[in-house]
């Protein structure tokens, strides 16, 4: 197989000279495990780490190799190992904000062509989540394309009203599917490309391993025993890149809890375009949509032009997008002065 084959395009291509090294290679992270590094080339896949250069000048942990990324990187010992000297630009990208209190991004795949969101037809069925997962696809650029799990767990007319209610949140295409009886599989097979990237997003549990596992036609991966509620319970644990037959690339993703959102004010506003539109007709040119008089947006919201709880979640994601940036730049800039006050006492010491 050939780099290509594994997605490096022309817009990788066009990049290479600038990312090129004595005695180096190109390939992609293919697994990320706490901090370890799997790297996939043309005849190899093998462990591989930062190199120390690397490792000193990463100013946030955004700058770290994530799957799907390409990197630049040598083989040692007889190429059963490796060291990543360089990660190229990304073309498109997954993040959200780390989990907890901490104020950063945390970078999920790198380089996707479509991001699947799965979510269940029964207790996971979320629109409000649903906002996010889209949201963060939008965001970095990667093509959405929304599952809909365990089909069999539901009558025909609570699936048609949970599609109707997917239909009023995006324009995305949906796939609503069975894994125990392969309805909508093969609609699914049919979105997959070779040379393509595409990675699986959702919550524990709506069946994302067994969906791959179905994909590449073996028990490749570990299921377990659904719970006593009919949902499937957490198995995935790190992030990969699965090559499948056909010549698509398949990134597993662990089950997310948290899923906030920084810095993404555009994903928001495309994601949400009908709120966009109508606020160019707001009295104030910087108006919130929430109390202040002569709002567009509120004005439809009374109207029921809108609905009330995609109006609160669009109300939520904008706020908290803006939020978490502001807290994540003033971090930033704290961050640096404290580099530059460290390196400034190292060059005092050594005078």
């Amino acid at each position: 197989m050939k780099l290509r084959d594994f997605g490096f395009d022309q817009w990788f291509e066009t990049r290479a000279a600038e990312f090129s090294l004595d005695g180096c290679g190109f390939a992609r992270i293919s697994a990320v495990d706490r901090g370890s590094y799997l790297i996939k080339d043309e005849s190899r896949e093998v462990p591989a780490e930062l190199s120390g250069k690397f490792s000193y000048q990463v100013d946030s942990s955004v700058d770290l190799p994530c799957v799907g990324d390409w990197v630049t990187a040598n083989f040692y010992n007889n190429d059963t190992a490796a060291i990543i000297h360089q990660v190229f630009p990304r073309k498109t990208f997954l993040r959200r904000k780390t989990s907890g209190e901490k104020i950063d991004y945390q970078m999920i795949a790198a380089n996707i062509d479509t991001a699947f969101i799965v979510q269940s037809c029964h207790f996971d069925f979320n629109p409000s989540r649903l906002d996010r997962y889209l949201v963060m696809a939008t965001d970095g650029h990667v093509e959405p394309i929304v599952i809909l799990t365990k089909t069999d767990l539901i009558s025909q007319d609570e699936l048609d009203q949970k599609l109707a209610i997917i239909g009023s949140v995006t324009k995305a295409r949906v796939i609503a599917l069975s894994n125990i009886s392969g309805i909508g599989f093969d609609e699914l097979q049919q979105t997959l490309s070779s040379g393509k990237t595409y990675c699986l997003l959702g919550s524990s549990g709506v069946g994302k391993t067994t969906l791959i596992n179905r994909l590449i036609g073996r028990e490749a991966f570990e299921t377990k025993a659904v719970s006593g509620t009919g949902e499937g319970t957490h198995t995935t644990t790190r992030r990969q890149l699965i090559v499948m037959s056909q010549g698509a690339m398949l990134i597993d993703t662990p089950g997310m809890r948290e899923l906030g959102i920084v810095g993404a004010g555009d994903g928001v506003d495309i994601s949400f375009e009908e709120f966009v539109a109508l606020a160019a007709s707001c009295r104030y040119a910087n108006c919130g949509h929430q109390h202040e008089p002569g709002c567009a947006v509120r004005a439809a919201v009374e109207k029921g032009e809108l609905h009330e709880d995609r109006y609160a979640s669009y109300i939520k994601l904008k706020k908290e997008s803006e939020f978490y940036e502001m807290s994540y730049l003033d971090k930033r800039k704290k961050d640096k002065a404290f580099g530059r006050f460290i390196k400034s006492v190292k060059k005092h010491m050594k005078d």
